[in-house]
């Protein structure tokens, strides 16, 4: 019987699609309201069929800002064509992002984490100015993951991620972090030579994709298929092979079918999902800036990711993610190696393996399937081009030395707490006591650092540069300019409100919170005073002033005398920044809005 139009109104249209499924078409209530939301879109280079199919949101951050980007339009053109295979009408949509490692050293990266806000909000526009049936994100990096992820939770339609995969490892298997080295030299006469300089600008970004160490953009690839949110297998995909047209194709497939079942990241993202994540972050040596984006995702559900769920859960997972900066090799490798599949597939025991996924399937069938289909095996052939077996780059559980790669601290210096990567720092630096040496931003510091200002043995601290102070920038160039000084590499910390950089190396303690331009204990450390922390016992402290160690009782009276004494620094911004750094949550809270 042919359908009225006061039935499509009142009811939507129930449309057959070639394979005989059905579906309901959200939109087609709104279609009847207005004429000219058709006119529009046939305008646009829709059809009469086109409107009368199931319409699916095709997002990505594609544009010329960096390598993670710049091919992303061809990665939404294979998921278009795997959503028309299933009788879909795909609408391309892009706000591009913006890179970490061009706004090193300059206000510019100010703007980085305030950017995953804008991404977010952007896609929540576009996905709700129209009732799409679904919608498809791909993007390969720092913010605009983590701002995809939180979208696809806020607006909860059926939603499949794409990872942008991973750029080809430079000469030697090095990374674009051979800038660190290069940029110090740089500042220090008579210590390069152009050629050097010409030779990394040449070879340290050789193709497209996310950069390729175990960074922040590495990271949540692989928390976004932790996650269930990205399909098996995905994430660190090297960019520029054609498994990655593959896996974007089919999540053009796979997105009519979660429609069909109106499955939604809401049935994917549950407890047990982050919990997970967080096993698989554990287990890789994941990214700080984890910290931020997972609690920030889990918030947009309603949920809160206590961070000392990352202190139960680090000392009891096997840190076995070989791979720069926490060790040797790079993403490529890693996924050669059989990358999370791999990892979740050893850490079984530890994980729940009945969560749903973007498959429609749990995460335990997901792995027996790619098993089946020979992703293992594949993978290993590809391995052995390098020489290279699994266990060089994902570690047997039985032969791992370290548990977990993240640790909380907490103490009269951080009484909400504070992250440090330990993984990526050496064991005597694990614990450490100094003389602080107190900065209230980053480009002091590393002057400082340059000009041969800071001795063995000294805690920087860098402050007024968390979410409500600055924007959190990372203070990757001064942690870079530490651990490319012989004298300084091993014998000096850094403290910061800010955050840091994925591939950050070192003693590096970031997110103190409460920051200083709340007024948190950071903000009234002198130059002088004396520090200590211990990432065993979990613990960050002020234990000295002026350069004697005290009692804790003594140390907060002169704390207290300080707060009464010392005004807070107060930087004023407008536009965005001015928004965000007015917003912003805690970073231990995800320094979200």
């Amino acid at each position: 019987m042919e359908e009225t139009a006061a039935f499509c109104y009142n009811k939507g249209i129930r449309k057959q699609n070639r394979l005989g499924g059905f579906y309901m078409i959200r939109s087609s209530k709104e279609r009847l309201l207005w004429a000219q939301f058709d006119a529009l879109q046939l305008g646009s280079g829709w059809d009469e069929e086109d409107i009368e199919k199931p319409q699916i949101l095709v997002e990505d951050v594609f544009g010329d800002s960096h390598p993670g980007s710049v091919h992303l339009n061809q990665v939404s053109e294979q998921v278009a064509y795997g959503i028309y295979e299933k009788g879909g009408k795909p609408g391309h949509f892009h706000v591009t992002d913006i890179c970490d490692g061009c706004a090193q050293g300059h206000d510019g990266m100010n703007l980085i984490l305030a950017s995953r806000e804008v991404i977010c909000d952007m896609v929540e526009m576009h996905a709700g100015y129209v009732p799409w049936d679904g919608m498809v994100l791909s993007s390969s990096c720092d913010k605009s993951i983590p701002a995809h992820l939180k979208a696809m939770a806020r607006v909860n339609i059926p939603a499949v991620f794409v990872p942008g995969g991973s750029m080809r490892p430079g000469p030697n298997q090095t990374t674009s972090l051979v800038a660190g080295d290069i940029s110090l030299r740089q500042k220090r006469k008579d210590a390069i030579t152009p050629a050097e300089i010409r030779n990394y600008k040449r070879t340290g970004c050789p193709s497209v994709g996310a950069c390729t160490f175990m960074g922040t953009a590495s990271t949540m690839q692989c928390m976004a298929e932790a996650l269930g949110l990205a399909l098996p297998g995905s994430a660190l995909v090297p960019a520029t092979m054609s498994e990655l047209q593959f896996f974007a194709r089919r999540a053009g497939r796979t997105i009519m079918e979660l429609v069909r079942r109106n499955i939604r990241p809401i049935d994917i993202l549950t407890p047990q999902a982050f919990r997970n994540a967080i096993i698989v972050h554990s287990a890789i040596g994941g990214s700080t800036n984890g910290l931020i984006h997972l609690p920030a995702i889990a918030k947009e559900l309603g949920m809160e990711l206590d961070p000392e769920l990352f202190n139960e859960i680090n000392p009891k997972i096997p840190h076995i993610g070989n791979i720069n900066p926490s060790g040797k090799h790079l993403t490529e490798s890693f996924w050669f190696a059989g990358g999370i599949p791999r990892v979740q597939r050893m850490l079984a025991d530890y994980l729940d393996l009945d969560v749903m996924t973007v498959t429609g399937k749990t995460l335990g069938e997901n792995l027996e399937e790619l098993e089946k289909n020979s992703f293992f095996e594949i993978g290993e052939g590809y391995l052995n081009n390098y020489g290279l077996q699994v266990e060089d780059v994902i570690t047997p559980l039985e032969t791992t030395e370290e548990m977990g790669s993240i640790a909380v601290l907490k103490g009269n210096l951080a009484p909400e707490g504070a992250v440090v990567k330990y993984s990526a720092c050496e064991k005597s630096m694990r614990s450490h006591k100094g003389r602080a040496v107190v900065f209230d931003c980053e480009e002091d510091a590393h002057a400082a650092v340059v000009n041969n200002e800071i001795n063995p043995g000294e805690i920087l601290v860098i402050r007024y540069e968390g979410p409500r102070g600055s924007g959190m920038p990372e203070m990757l160039m001064t942690t870079e300019a530490i651990v490319c000084d012989h004298r300084l590499n091993g014998h000096v910390s850094l403290i910061t409100d800010g955050r840091f950089s994925g591939a950050t190396r070192g003693a590096a303690i970031g997110h103190v919170s409460p920051e200083a331009a709340v007024g948190g204990p950071i903000a009234y450390v002198k130059t002088g005073d004396i520090l200590a922390y211990d990432v065993e016992k979990r613990t960050i402290n002020i234990v000295g002033i002026a350069g004697e160690e005290c009692t804790a009782e003594a140390v907060e009276t002169v704390m207290a005398q300080r707060r009464n004494e010392m005004v807070l620094k107060k930087r004023a911004y407008k536009g965005v920044l001015k928004r965000y750094t007015e917003m912003a949550d805690s970073a231990m809270k995800g320094a979200g809005y």
